[in-house]
Order: C-alpha cells, then sequence, then structure tokens
C-alpha cells in the first residue's frame, strides 16, 4: 500500500468517513427509505443540537478537562431565555443574549471551581450538574413553558429542495445553519488563532505550557467558557426545533456527545482533536442511531453501543499513552554511544 494511502487510514476523520460508508450501505439495504434526501436532511437537522455541543466540548478536551455538565447548562440557558421572552415580554434580542451569558457564565463558574479548588474536572463538573439540574427543577417545579414566541419557535427555512419521486420537498433549516456556524467558529479558534495554539499546547503538556507564560486560570476560562457559551446555543436551537422549553430536555445527552468527541480523535488527556473529526463523529453517531430506527431496532441497545464506544476509546487511549511512555523510559535508559576517536 503506498505511503500516503497508508497514513490517510490512520487519519481519524478517513476512518469515520469509511465507516460511515460502509453503515450507510448496510441501511440502505435493510431499511427502506434511508438513501431519501429527506431522510438525510432529517439525520442532519436531528444532530445539529449535539453537533453544537460536540464542539464546545472539543475545546475543553483539548484543553485537558472534561465537563459532563454543558446539558444542565444548555437547560438552565434554554430556560431563562424562555422564561424572558414569555413572562418578561422581552425582545428577541435581549431574550438570546441572557441564554448566552447565562451559558458563559456557568461555564465559567465551571473553569473557577475548577481552578481555585485543584479538584479533578469531571468531579467538579458532576457536581455542577447536578446543582444546576436541581436548582432548576426545584425552581420551576419541573414546569415546561409551553408558549413560546413565534420568532423563536416557527420554523426557518434557508432553501427547499425537490423531493424524489414526488414527495415533498427537502427543506434546509436553521439549526443545520446554526450548528455549521458554531463549527466554523469553534475551528477559527483551534486553528487559526494564537489562542486555539495555547489550549493545544495546554493539553498536551500542561507544564511546559506553564513554564511557557500560558496561565492555568486564563486556558480553563477560555475552554469552559467556550462550551458553556455552545451549551446556551445548543439549548436555544433545541427548543426552536420542539417548540418549547422543558426542564428536563437535554439531560441525558452527554453520552452521545462525549461519544462522538471521542470517536472524532479528541483525547480524553487533552492535546489533540479537531473539528472535523468531532463532526464526523456526530455524523456516525446519528446515521447509526437513524438506521437502527428505521429498522426497528430498540433505543436501549444503541445506548449500549454509545457506552462501548466511550470504554473502547478510552482504553485505546490509555494504551497508547502507556506505549509512549514505555517507548520514552526505554530511550532514556539506552546509554549514548561514544564519540568517535574518543579516548576509552
Amino acid at each position: 500500500m503506498p505511503e500516503h494511502a497508508h497514513a490517510l487510514l490512520h487519519h481519524p476523520v478517513a476512518r469515520l468517513g469509511l465507516a460511515i460508508a460502509a453503515m450507510a450501505l448496510l441501511f440502505g439495504a435493510l431499511a427502506p427509505g434511508f438513501w431519501t434526501l429527506g431522510n438525510w436532511m432529517d439525520v442532519a437537522e436531528g444532530a445539529s443540537v449535539t453537533a453544537i455541543m460536540a464542539v464546545g466540548l472539543l475545546v475543553v478536551l483539548v484543553a485537558g478537562g472534561i465537563d459532563i455538565s454543558f446539558a444542565a447548562t444548555a437547560t438552565v440557558a434554554q430556560y431563562l431565555a424562555a422564561l424572558a421572552a414569555t413572562r418578561l415580554g422581552w425582545a428577541p434580542a435581549a431574550s438570546i443574549a441572557l441564554g448566552l451569558a447565562t451559558g458563559l457564565a456557568l461555564g465559567a463558574f465551571n473553569a473557577l471551581l475548577i481552578h481555585r479548588l485543584r479538584a479533578t474536572s469531571i468531579i467538579i463538573t458532576i457536581s455542577t450538574l447536578n446543582l444546576y439540574f436541581a436548582l432548576l427543577m426545584h425552581g420551576t417545579g419541573g414546569r415546561s413553558i409551553y408558549d413560546l414566541p413565534s420568532w423563536w419557535s416557527d420554523s426557518v427555512v434557508l432553501a427547499r429542495f425537490a423531493g424524489t419521486d414526488g414527495a415533498d420537498p427537502v427543506r434546509l433549516t436553521l439549526p443545520i445553519a446554526v450548528a455549521a456556524a458554531a463549527a466554523l467558529l469553534t475551528a477559527l479558534l483551534l486553528g487559526r488563532s494564537a489562542l486555539g495554539r495555547r489550549l493545544y499546547a495546554f493539553g498536551g503538556n500542561p507544564e511546559a505550557a506553564h513554564r511557557m507564560g500560558i496561565g492555568l486560570g486564563a486556558i480553563q476560562g477560555v475552554a469552559y467558557g467556550w462550551l458553556g457559551m455552545m451549551a446556551a446555543i445548543a439549548g436555544l436551537v433545541q427548543a426552536h426545533r420542539v417548540g418549547e422549553s422543558v426542564p428536563n430536555a437535554l439531560v441525558g445527552t452527554e453520552l452521545f456527545v462525549l461519544a462522538a468527541a471521542v470517536l472524532g480523535g479528541a483525547s480524553l488527556f487533552g492535546g489533540t482533536g479537531s473539528v472535523g473529526g468531532v463532526l464526523m463523529g456526530v455524523l456516525l453517531l446519528a446515521v447509526l442511531r437513524n438506521g437502527l430506527n428505521l429498522m426497528g431496532v430498540s433505543p436501549y441497545f444503541f445506548q449500549v453501543l454509545l457506552g462501548a464506544v466511550v470504554l473502547a476509546c478510552a482504553a485505546a487511549t490509555g494504551l497508547r499513552r502507556t506505549q509512549r511512555r514505555t517507548r520514552q523510559r526505554s530511550a532514556d535508559a539506552t546509554p549514548a554511544a561514544p564519540l568517535a576517536g574518543a579516548a576509552p
């Protein structure tokens, strides 16, 4: 096999692309309607909320952290924006700004706790997940908001495409465009800015990054704040899709988002990952879920697969780190060859 082809097949995006193609061929043969343009647009719109949260989580993973509270953050931001729009009569821009500010503040609060307490990020964010969600449920009594204003709940169609075999026209909707914009902004942050390079440097080697003058607190604030803002956007988009704000609508999506991120090449130990890879991970899981649904497979089986994916990725990442450390120790222990002509 040519060297460039071998390298391509070892790239996470290429491997995911092959896996998606294989699944699409399988489901297309087993499930009628899988290959219709309408079904693929439904898959894209259904994955839009997940994609927005996944690219936000990528930034935290790149910086060497992990956050489990983003779904609760999204729900709190969504609900407060809905309260402002329906009960207080706020204008659209003000309601949206409140939601975004809430997400940013909750993400920054996570960063503050992690930095000040010097605690493991997963422990802190599991705690804030329960804190945010419990406060929301206690404060609202679990009541949903069904009377969202029309500017929020009405469907926004950006383009229409002719359906196949006389089917209804296929629509390109707002959630897909928002997800694309969120992915583009995150790609620019990570790949085209000095701040993005610092995030990668810090996640890859925090001690070396600190010696280079990269501040721990600032990096954590950017990473968790960015995820909080992306979570808020995802919450607003989810309410737009369903036309209501339900306090527990997004809680439980954490495993799907985390699985998509690690499938796309993001390391649970920091320093690696790309927006393109994460989007491919989201698409793979969305295609898998859609195909299983069309085949009538129980949704609980999909949850089993998600858990297995995260476990396998974590094990593979840990194994690679162990192998690298072993090779490094072997190299350090190898005595240097004497210089030619040196006296014995």
